[in-house]
């Protein structure tokens, strides 16, 4: 470390210089030049690869449209490309395991998202404003002794 600073003095005298600056993100890519990252929601855990290429995404050995059939599905695990103006330009390979179909799409997001910002960094300002760099760490309350579900209780009779 440069210097310790000890009193107003030393504060005043101190440069600009030895204020740290904010962290550089650089590309972070495997031996087959594919950026890879993991992404969470509820119960699910998605596994992303992303290189460049002419748009395929197969999640789980199975093309996009036939895992996730709904068309409000495949909209949510796109909104990244989308906000990045990517659509088309990568390969996505996914695995994702846990959880209900929903969650998994969540998760498929989230994962594709950091994918993007470890493949391209300069697309991380904009994706971290839309929040799909954020996990949403929101999972199902567990059920209580003396309760019917988590918060629900029995019916209370007087008599």
């Amino acid at each position: 470390m440069a210097e310790t600073l000890s009193s107003l003095q030393d504060l005043k005298g101190a440069t600009a210089s030895s204020v740290p600056d904010a962290p550089v993100h650089l590309q972070k890519l495997d031996k087959y030049g594919r950026a890879y990252a993991t992404g969470k929601r509820k119960d699910a855990v998605a596994r992303v690869w992303i290189k460049p290429g002419s748009g395929k995404i197969s999640v789980n050995d199975r093309p996009l449209d036939v895992y996730f059939a709904r068309p409000v599905l495949r909209m949510i695990l796109q909104q990244p490309l989308v906000i990045a103006q990517r659509l088309g330009q990568y390969d996505l390979v996914i695995t994702v395991a846990g959880g209900g179909l929903s969650g998994q799409a969540g998760a498929v997001r989230h994962g594709l998202a950091k994918a993007l910002t470890y493949y391209e960094p300069e697309l991380r300002p904009a994706l971290k404003r839309e929040g799909f760099l954020t996990r949403d760490s929101r999972v199902v309350e567990r059920k209580k002794y003396g309760k019917k579900k988590a918060r629900r209780s029995f019916q209370f009779s007087k008599r």
